[in-house]
């Protein structure tokens, strides 16, 4: 057969991602690829072997062949010898056997049904790249989040609701907020990931074949499970409970969720009639094919993009819970896609590690866009505070001060100056609430300590202090 480029794939985590960051590739194939999910059902077989060695059931020489043969048999062997069995863990045993002894091979895979294999080598995978590969990438940009909030804790923006200017905040605030969401995501993946389950349990999960050898053959199962560093299903019918996988999963969308979330307020802050923030534009990088002076946000619309493309595979994860009786066949396929799901979110995740730590924040256009609403934003402590000290209409006062103040273009504070009415109210304002009416940059609240807060806690949380 002739060998195709790579390009001549389907998929494109398999050839534009690929393309784009090799290291990368290499190290999720490492985990999520076909060969990579042969050689960890291969280590599968391997732990129960070991264990049935461990409690006299078969000699330890033919354990040590199987081992020995687990480590040699070649995903492409498996592939050769599934083309004849149709069943690729019927062929997976057949390799192991064509390399053991006529004394050893009846061990293979011994009182084992196929989703024994296959479920523990999935929970095993997915354990080992999140603690290698997606915790790492995702503590990474964490930290990101933490040193560009805390630099901008006290960086003076305008907070808005509906897309419209609400009251000032600061940029660090707005960061705070992802660095608090991420933050809650990444224990969640890290916990639900740390229970993946797998089992020792049999072909409809009831130990009928163990038990013919064992008092308690829920023993062997832990034991062959503590072998790879899990732990079995509670309860198992040939397959594992999907929950444990479903949890995950949900794990990783919904920090997908979170990725796109701040990747839009991103794009956004980067609208030419708004550019407070900017992305790293290098000196080579086109932004249109006809407008040569276009600096589009395109790594941000990436990172929606790619959630619009993974977010809606969690229905199907949720339609893979059901299994008709002990099993069925109705998640052969889409299961197929889930190691996708994980290369997305980290190929997401090292996308934005790169943008976000080169992000641009203009201040000047932070603070030029909240001067636009500078006077109405006293409309709100200025509610509050005629509220406090009796007024018995507070919001309604306010309210059609600012409408006047549109209709005229007086300021609003220069109405209230001129309203009898109010003037008691005022006189009771201490010099410092009356400073927030004469300088509404200062109505920030606890913004920045806010901020600062949440940073320390999610560095010592995640262990980044």
């Amino acid at each position: 057969m002739t060998e195709k480029g790579f390009f001549a794939n389907l998929s494109p985590l398999d050839h534009r991602y690929r393309a784009g960051n090799p290291a990368l590739w290499d190290e999720l194939s490492a985990y999520l690829s076909e060969d990579a999910y042969v050689c960890y059902q291969l280590a599968v077989e391997a732990a129960l072997v070991e264990v049935l060695a461990r409690r006299g059931i078969c000699p330890a020489e033919a354990a040590q062949e199987v081992r020995k043969a687990c480590r040699e048999v070649t995903p492409e062997e498996v592939q050769e010898e599934e083309e004849k069995t149709n069943h690729n863990i019927r062929a997976l045993v057949n390799c192991i056997q064509a390399r053991v002894s006529e004394a050893a091979r009846s061990f293979v895979h011994f009182t084992a049904t196929s989703f024994d294999i296959t479920d523990t080598a999935s929970a095993l995978r997915y354990k080992d790249i999140t603690e290698k590969v997606v915790l790492p990438k995702l503590l990474a940009l964490e930290k990101i989040f933490i040193d560009l909030a805390r630099r901008e804790r006290n960086t003076l923006q305008i907070g808005r609701t509906h897309g419209q200017h609400a009251v000032p905040i600061t940029f660090g605030f707005a960061m705070a907020e992802y660095v608090d969401r991420l933050g809650g995501r990444l224990e969640k993946i890290r916990e639900s990931a740390a229970d993946l389950r797998g089992k020792m349990a049999g072909a409809v999960g009831a130990y009928n074949a163990s038990s013919l050898f064992f008092a308690d053959p829920g023993d062997l199962e832990h034991e062959v499970l503590a072998e790879l560093g899990l732990k079995p299903s509670p309860y198992s019918t040939q397959i594992v409970e999907p929950e444990f996988l479903t949890d995950y999963l949900h794990a990783l969308v919904s920090c997908f969720g979170v990725l796109a979330n701040l990747a839009d307020d991103m794009r956004n802050l980067q609208r030419s009639e708004i550019a407070e923030v900017g992305e790293f534009f290098g000196a080579t990088q086109v932004g249109s094919s006809t407008m040569p002076h276009k600096r589009n946000p395109w790594n941000f619309e990436h990172v929606k993009s790619m959630w619009k493309e993974f977010m809606p595979r969690m229905v199907t994860v949720y339609m893979d819970q059901i299994s008709e009786h002990q099993r069925d066949l109705t998640n052969s396929a889409s299961a197929r896609f889930i190691p996708e799901i994980v290369a997305g979110l980290v190929l997401t995740v090292d996308r934005l590690i790169k943008v976000a730590a080169r992000l641009a924040v203009d201040k000047e256009a932070m603070e030029a866009n909240f001067g636009v609403s500078r006077e109405m934003i006293v409309a709100e402590p200025l509610y509050i505070l005629l509220a406090y000290y009796g007024h018995p209409d507070a919001h309604e006062i306010v309210r059609v001060l600012t409408l006047e103040a549109q209709k005229t273009g007086q300021s609003l504070r220069q109405l209230v100056a001129e309203r009898e009415d109010l003037k008691p109210y005022l006189a009771r304002m201490t010099p410092d609430q009356k400073r927030v009416l004469q300088e509404p940059e200062l109505y920030r609240g606890r913004a920045a300590e806010k901020t600062e807060e949440l940073c320390r806690e999610w560095e010592e949380r995640l262990g980044l202090a």
